[in-house]
Formats: structure tokens, sequence, C-alpha cells
């Protein structure tokens, strides 16, 4: 998506534009037929403060968009008033305090960069153009999270418009219930975040990525020896495998080993991809790249010119899992037999995270993580194209623990993502924050 630029309006159905300005808030490009009865583009936080006096006034749902990557559209809802936020896209760096200050509407790749600039580090999304705002409520698992914890663990404080238009700051100290549910909540949660404050570290000295490509074939040997070194990959290493019509290097139907790695030097970086290289399955590969230095701005516009492509009608779904692959390879060989022409491609993702995260709302993580996204331009080829990434993900869900939000598909499938503790609490401060229910909830939620 491009930046949204001109002074933000209030349209109604039927205006000049309205379908337009509705569908230029969503990555996706697929209309999912839902209208809401007003649109509002905030211009800064009073106009947030207005539209949702407004809501309250006119007895609306509010739908919230920031950055526009819901792969299910999340904030285009029938009815009710949709707040549009990409215009509150400032940033504010103070290294003193080690704290940038930062607008909804910021995106990944705007953040990264104005914090290069200072050799300093926040583990933004992976694509350029994803809003802050909705990637830090869900979770954020952004570059090297697993080694810098979830982004939403790097939120120290939030400036929060409640249902009744109030203006609150909430951290640790103040209001603390509702940075609690702030970091996880995704498109639950009960108010609209103006600003997120967010602790960054020093930048690593050395960035880049290591990459070998299979043939489609060796499939179930190239996932069963990820599976098997998974939990010893070294946390600075961000281990994952795609599957890919048009792989890199071959051009054919392949799987991407991709090793992206941020260290203190380049010795230690090649130290810690080592294992690829070494592996027993290396002679197998078509295309075995050595460690090569590479920005996070390259790799992040690289991996939207090739995977997440515009003009692209998307449907995701995830699933969480702790058991072994075997169970799962005849699935996972009938996922790649199927998938649809690229940009559709599959992740698995080695995630294996820590024994235990601070106090949030999010709560829900496994081992192992695996997507589909099912990205079509213009007609599909066949039905099963189009729910290609829903089918399959109902025909493992006997070995899932739940979905990330991130990828959630829960108005087409239903399914858990947050311990049923958290929920509960989650639910209880909405009760106490909106009781009149002004936000929209969860679509197709179950506990």
């Amino acid at each position: 998506m491009k930046r949204i630029t001109g002074r933000g309006q209030v349209i109604t159905p039927g205006a000049p534009g309205f379908d337009a300005a509705l569908l230029g808030t969503s990555f996706n490009a697929q209309d999912p037929g839902r209208r809401p009865d007003l649109i509002i583009q905030a211009n800064d936080v009073d106009d947030v403060v207005a539209a949702l006096k407004r809501a309250r006034e006119e007895g609306l749902k509010v739908g919230i968009c920031s950055g526009g990557h819901s792969w299910a559209q999340n904030h285009i809802r029938d009815g009710g008033l949709m707040l549009d936020l990409s215009r509150l896209n400032s940033i504010a760096i103070d290294e003193p305090s080690g704290v940038a200050v930062v607008g909804p509407g910021c995106l990944a790749g705007e953040l990264n960069a104005a914090l290069a600039k200072r050799r300093l580090f926040f583990p933004v999304a992976h694509a350029w153009t994803v809003g802050m705002g909705g990637f830090l409520l869900q979770g954020g698992f952004g570059w090297n999270s697993r080694a810098s914890g979830l982004a939403c663990q790097n939120v120290v404080a939030i400036d929060v418009v409640l249902a009744d238009g109030s203006l609150i700051h909430a951290s640790e100290t103040e209001n603390p219930d509702l940075l609690w549910a702030a970091r996880g909540a995704g498109p639950g949660f009960f108010g609209v975040v103006v600003a997120f404050h967010l602790k960054v570290r020093p930048r690593s000295r050395f960035v880049g990525l290591k990459v070998q490509v299979f043939r489609i074939r060796h499939l179930e040997t190239v996932l069963s020896w990820a599976d098997r070194i998974g939990p010893d990959v070294p946390h600075e290493v961000e281990f994952q495998m795609v599957f890919n019509r048009k792989a890199f290097g071959i051009g054919a139907h392949g799987i991407e080993v991709m090793a992206p790695v941020l260290s203190d030097s380049w010795k230690a970086a090649r130290d810690a991809v080592a294992f690829i290289e070494a592996s027993p399955i290396r002679s197998l590969a078509s295309l075995s790249l050595p460690l090569v230095p590479m920005s996070l701005n390259f790799m992040m516009k690289t991996g939207e010119k090739t995977l997440f492509l515009p003009d692209t009608r998307w449907t995701a779904d995830s699933m969480w899992m702790n058991g072994p692959i075997d169970p799962l390879l005849p699935a996972l060989r009938q996922i790649a037999d199927s998938q649809p022409p690229a940009p559709s491609h599959a992740l698995w993702l080695n995630w294996n995270g820590p024994a235990s995260r601070p106090d949030m709302a999010f709560s829900l993580e496994a081992r192992t993580y695996l997507a589909l996204y099912g990205g079509l331009k213009g007609r599909a080829a066949s039905a099963a194209d189009e729910t290609w990434a829903t089918d399959h993900m109902k025909a493992l869900s006997a070995h899932s623990v739940g979905i990330q939000l991130a990828d959630e598909n829960l108005g087409r499938r239903p399914a858990p993502f947050m311990a049923p503790a958290n929920l509960a609490r989650l639910d209880a401060l909405r009760a106490r924050h909106d009781p009149e229910g002004r936000f929209n909830p969860y679509m197709g939620r179950i506990a």
C-alpha cells in the first residue's frame, strides 16, 4: 500500500469516492462486500476523540484501521463507523531514554528506517507497509523476535481513547490493565490507541541472510530435518521454510529455506547459521548461497515484491502446533501439491519460544507455526484455489493448539487465539471500559 496523503475527511455512503476510500484502507484487494455507515479519516487525536463521541451519540459500532494489513479485513464491517488512523503516523525518538513514541498509522518500514539512522532497533513487522497499530496490538512477531521478544512486550505505555471519548495514558504504573490488554488483544481491543511508547535497543552490528532452495519433491526430507533441529537453532536466527511456486533461484516449485540472522558480528552470524551448510541434506539443495550481509530495509521491501504482492485477493490462515511433524507430512504434501499459483505461499516457522512471557493478553504460542497465504490475481483457476488456506487448516485442526492473530481467519474458521483465563480477563476489562459494546468484537470468536 502507498502512504495516504491529503487531509482526512468524513465520508458517507453514496458520496463520491466512498468505496475507493473504504477499499483503499485494505492491502487485500478482495472486496468483502461489507459496508460501514460512515468513514472518518482522523487527522489527529482530537478527530479520534470527536469520532468516538459521535459514535456514542449516534449508537454506532466502531471498526479501526491503521495500516490495512488485516488479511481478514477485520476493520471493514457492515454498519457502524470505520475509523481510519493512517494519518496518525508520527515518530519521535528519545535516545537518552531509549523510547520511541509512534502513531498507529506509522509503517514498519518507516520506523525501521528512522531507528537505523540512530543505530537503534525495534522488532518491527517483516513487511515494510504494515501499520504499527494493528501489528503491536496482535502481539507483533517481528524481526529478531525470538531474541528480542514479541513487539508487544516492548510496548512500555500507550495513549488510548476509550469508548466514552476520554484520552487515557496507560503504563505499568498507571492504568496497567489497559496496557495488559493492549499487549495482545489484537482486533478485540476496546479502545483506540493513538500513541505507542516503545522500548528500543542498540542495533545488531551484523544483519544478513542465509538461503538454500530445494525442489518441492524433497519436501518430506527437508521438513523432517528442519523439525528435528529446530529446538537447537540459535534464537538470533529466524529459521523458516517457504513453499513457493516460483522459488528463488530456480523459478519452479520449491522450498526456500530462509535464515535471517541479527548478531554482534559476521563471525557470530556465520556460526549461528552453520547448521544449514553442514546439514545432511545439503547435497539435495538446488541452490545454496553463503551468508550475505543485507539490511532489514532491503529484506522488507524484497519480501513485499516477491511474496506479498499488491492488487491480490488474499485469504490467510494459521495454526500453532507442538507435536512432531511426521504425522503432518501427508497433509503438508497435499498443501504443496494443491498450492495455487504465486504469490500464494506456505510458511513453516521454527518458533520454539521462551519458557515464559510477561503477564499480558498475548498468551498462545507453540513450538512450530504454520501459515498459508492464498493470493490470487484475477480469476481463480478453480474453486479450490479460493479456499485453499481455509480448507487445509480445517483438515489439520486436530494437530493445532490455536492460531496467531497476525494471520487470523476467524470470520471463516473460528479457532482459539488466547489462553482461556486471559480471554476471560479481557472480557471483564471490555465490560468495564466499553459497557455499551461500542467497539466491534472479534469476528467468529470461540473461547
